[in-house]
């Protein structure tokens, strides 16, 4: 399969309700930009990420972080679906990482850490 051919193939994305409720807070501009960076991911960008789209592993699944002007897109892959668990603010992640007394800047390390997931899964609850 060629990359053009490859590149037209795209996912279907989901959101959860944080990531609603993080999109509705936004500007429409920044909602288009952040759903516009997130479905234009093909499988050949999954398969080797690099530069915004970073990969790790949490319990057994492998999640994808985007990094998307001011935000941070948290989701997995499903088959030919792309399940987006949250949305966060730069500012919002770096403040975490310096109240944890992580390094900043060290994303990935954060994304090890257990209180990063059980803040991410209180977002999920919300109001």
């Amino acid at each position: 399969m060629n990359q053009e051919s490859n590149n037209s193939e795209m996912f279907q994305v989901t959101f959860s309700k944080q990531c609603m409720r993080a999109l509705n807070s936004l500007p429409k501009h920044e909602q288009l930009t952040l759903v516009d960076k997130i479905s234009s991911l093909n499988e050949q960008s999954l398969q080797k990420p690099s530069g915004d789209l970073g990969k790790f592993n949490r319990k057994g699944h492998s999640f994808y972080r985007l990094r998307a002007d001011e935000h941070r897109i948290y989701f997995e892959q499903d088959g030919n679906q792309l399940k987006c668990h949250f949305i966060l603010h730069k500012n919002t992640l770096s403040d975490f990482i310096f109240r944890c007394k992580l390094p900043i800047g060290n994303e990935q390390k954060l994304e090890e850490h257990n209180s990063f997931w059980e803040y991410l899964e209180s977002l999920a609850k919300g109001p």
